[in-house]
């Protein structure tokens, strides 16, 4: 534990940031995850409905700083590629 007034706050910021990033990232994966399972039941309204959520989401979470803008692009892409396809086939 430091001695130092300021390595103290510190201690105590970096372990809230860490905890709201911990919930925001693992927001960010369950949203991902929901819209693949949508396109996965073949549902499209609801992949359609998801995808925009998990477009969001990702969005937020570059702005945040929680992932790399180039990952969520890929993820935002592989999505979309996933939920055209299955439009394609319906």
């Amino acid at each position: 534990m430091p001695n130092i007034k300021s390595a103290v706050k510190r201690v105590k910021t970096i372990e809230k940031r860490r905890a709201l990033n911990a919930s925001q990232k693992s927001a960010l994966r369950t949203a991902v995850k929901a819209a693949d399972q949508a396109v996965v039941a073949t549902d499209v309204e609801a992949a359609k409905a998801a995808l925009i959520t998990a477009t969001k989401k990702l969005d937020k979470a570059v702005t945040k700083g929680l992932i790399h803008k180039n990952a969520a692009a890929r993820k935002k892409s592989r999505l979309a590629k996933k939920l055209n396809a299955l439009s394609a086939q319906a």
